[in-house]
């Protein structure tokens, strides 16, 4: 079995055992301290023989382990496991270099979630577009500008001269992720839609963007060496 799918399974089972919100809150007292069986019992007002079966459960989910007490041998302590709790969590992408963001024109999306990414994250960051514009949009201009951000206005690119093979290329608008079919090729789509025309559909766009890079930026494990040389292309936006 390989590690992925073995990291699934255990989440799963995790999953599973806290289905149950006598397990749950079981979890919960357990968060901050540590008590016995009994304790539990008392705290949850739950019959032993009730908190016994879902500690069982919660054992062979992996989630707790069993101490004695130094006091009374008699005695077990319950605690939960070191970082069960965080493998919940997706698998990180790791030995990432750069980021790319992508939309059709370069001149809006793909821009904002650039400079974004650069305000919240070591890792690298640039945009790029499959037909650039000549102009990044004003209204997103305006809106980075809002956040405290600034975007070269006259920085669009094209993909090719911009992506490297050890990239990680996040599509931002259906069209682009649909458009680089081979050699460059998306790892990650974002399907945010183009924004109309207004200042309000703009603040949408880049408070989606915004949520989107808030999820992405914790699941990423930088490479170890230095990133790629940027594209020597004139106008070219890398951060």
């Amino acid at each position: 079995m390989n590690a992925e799918l073995y990291s699934v399974q255990r989440r799963a089972r995790i999953h599973a055992a806290l289905g149950d919100p006598a397990r749950l809150a079981i979890v919960d007292t357990l968060t901050l301290g540590d008590a016995s069986p009994g304790e539990i019992a008392r705290a949850l007002d739950l019959p032993t023989n009730l908190v016994a079966h879902h500690v069982k459960v919660l054992d062979e989910a992996g989630l707790l382990v069993r101490t004695r007490s130094e006091g009374d041998r008699r005695r077990t302590y319950l605690r939960l496991q070191p970082g069960a709790l965080a493998s919940l969590s997706a698998p990180v992408l790791s030995d990432v270099a750069r980021v790319v963001f992508v939309c059709t024109h370069n001149s809006a999306r793909s821009q904002l979630a650039a400079a974004l990414w650069t305000q919240r994250a070591a890792v690298p960051a640039a945009s790029a577009g499959t037909e650039p514009a000549a102009r990044v949009h004003p209204r997103a201009v305006n809106v980075a500008r809002r956040h405290g951000l600034l975007i070269n206005a006259t920085g669009t690119a094209h993909v090719a001269d911009v992506v490297h093979d050890t990239d990680l290329v996040v599509a931002v608008c259906d069209n682009a992720h649909e458009a680089l079919t081979h050699g460059v090729r998306p790892r990650l789509h974002w399907s945010v839609p183009a924004p109309a025309d207004t200042d309000e559909a703009f603040e949408a766009t880049f408070a989606e963007l915004a949520d989107r890079i808030g999820r992405l930026v914790p699941a990423l494990e930088p490479a170890a060496g230095p990133p790629p040389a940027p594209a020597q292309r004139t106008g070219a936006h890398h951060d």
